[in-house]
């Protein structure tokens, strides 16, 4: 059975280039257009389509506007089309936020062309959206950190200069990494994260999740001493790894080919964590579509690490912990929430005075 697409964009040739990638692939059929949102709401009704591709301005009503009600109304799988700039990135980070699955991006010349460049790409990730547990979030609601809602302060310096954390995600990723990351209290070990996530949206992303954390989270850059109470995200355009210059752990970028078809890649991470911190990583790896990060979180375990993968329950997608599960590379399963106090409980409990690998 196809999955049905009813795309939404006031763009005449982002509705046909869209249109043409879609019905070009055997397992899917585009069952309407609609300029607007207005035109759109009457073309639910009428296809209950599996997906909906939905563009962020718009006249009549915009993007935002339109995914709230929907949301709230008639939630279903939305793929978000995003123009590549900062106003960009911020409103659909905010759509991400109020339910979205996942996103693509305009290019900025040559649309038809690099739209149909992007192809592959785009029809992952509405394959990814038809498969998705859509959870309506909180309408409305301010986005502030919760009172109380960090988890307590580690209090062992040792063991937050000695352990890392390591973190990888996709499809649905954005509200899983921002869940995890406000529960962690200031004193935490050094996060790194690979957040499957073009060039251009991973310092909006960082930036947001800075203002909302009692940690500090930043886009990562080269050479980059890793400490206590930060995580850093990988950014768009690069490979994040795990490294070392004397004593301390440091970060390093690389732009050599995508892995798994991403870059930046958590196969990628997971295997430099295996090298360079060994029995002193914990890895975690959240919703996702596909299976990178699998192969690295084996290798991670080998090396002595102790795993976390998110349960199929609160995942948006459950392909990558599926497969880091299936292959053997994960300790422990949990559900969300649940995932940051397991994961320092267990440093808690494994704290040592042992050297570094």
């Amino acid at each position: 059975m196809k999955i049905t697409v009813l795309i939404v964009d006031d763009s005449a040739l982002i509705r046909s280039v869209l249109t043409e990638i879609i019905g070009s692939r055997p397992d899917m059929e585009v069952v309407g257009v609609a300029p607007d949102p207005i035109v759109a709401r009457d073309l639910i009704k009428q296809t209950n389509p599996d997906v909906l591709t939905l563009d962020v301005e718009m006249p009549r009503m915009d993007g935002l506007d339109f995914l709230e009600k929907l949301m709230r109304l008639r939630p279903m799988p939305v793929v978000m089309v995003s123009s590549l700039t900062e106003k960009g990135s911020e409103i659909t980070l905010r759509a991400l936020e109020l339910g979205a699955v996942d996103f693509v991006t305009k290019p900025k010349l040559g649309i038809q062309a690099g739209m149909l460049e992007y192809a592959d790409m785009i029809t992952d990730k509405i394959r990814a959206a038809s498969q998705a547990r859509i959870r309506p979030r909180p309408i409305g609601l301010p986005q502030v950190r919760p009172a109380g809602g960090e988890l307590p302060m580690m209090r062992n310096p040792l063991l937050s200069s000695e352990k890392l954390i390591i973190v990888g995600a996709s499809t649905g990723g954005t509200e899983a990494i921002k869940d995890f990351l406000m529960q962690m209290p200031s004193d935490c070990p050094g996060i790194l994260i690979t957040q499957h996530m073009p060039e251009g949206f991973t310092r909006s992303f960082a930036k947001r999740l800075d203002g909302l954390c009692k940690i500090t989270v930043r886009e990562a850059a080269d050479s980059e001493r890793v400490l206590p109470g930060h995580a850093y995200i990988a950014p768009g355009h690069s490979h994040l790894l795990l490294g070392r210059s004397g004593a301390n752990y440091i970060t390093r970028l690389e732009q050599s080919p995508p892995v798994n078809r991403h870059r930046p890649s958590v196969d990628v991470l997971f295997e430099s964590a295996a090298q360079f911190a060994g029995k002193n990583a914990v890895g975690v790896i959240l919703t996702g579509m596909g299976k990178d990060g699998a192969a690295g979180m084996l290798q991670m375990k080998k090396a002595g690490s102790h795993n976390f993968a998110q349960d199929e329950a609160t995942c948006v997608v459950f392909g990558m912990p599926r497969e880091a599960i299936a292959v053997g590379a994960t300790h422990e399963v949990g559900p969300l929430p649940a995932l940051p106090g397991m994961v320092l409980e267990y440093l808690a409990a494994h704290s040592s005075r042992a050297l570094r690998v």
